[in-house]
């Protein structure tokens, strides 16, 4: 069940993150609650992985799957850098992630 949370959480976490760029300093009333919810949900979610994984496997997951996943939606969403530095960084982390899982001692 620890991984079914953590995996909520990173999703709540992409949805936290795009939800920033959309809520002009908190200005706009819909994107703040997005934020808001999406934040406290993939906190929650966070807390309740780490009931049964190591802390430090789903930190690092919960992050790595953050970032690669915003940088991903902002590469669609917002036409950032799609160089082969960025491409091959991104890779790294999801890498870093996928390895993670399997080697995660579970």
């Amino acid at each position: 069940m620890g991984w079914l949370y953590l995996t909520g959480a990173s999703i709540a976490e992409i949805f936290f993150a795009l939800s920033l760029k959309y809520n002009e300093g908190f200005t706009k009333l819909i994107p703040s609650i997005v934020t808001a919810v999406s934040g406290a949900g993939s906190f929650g979610l966070l807390m309740l992985s780490i009931k049964t994984l190591p802390l430090g496997t789903a930190y690092a997951i919960w992050t790595g799957v953050g970032a690669a996943g915003i940088a991903i939606a902002g590469i669609f969403l917002f036409k950032e850098s799609v160089d082969i530095y960025r491409l091959s960084s991104i890779s790294l982390i999801i890498m870093g992630v996928v390895g993670l899982k399997l080697f995660a001692g579970e």
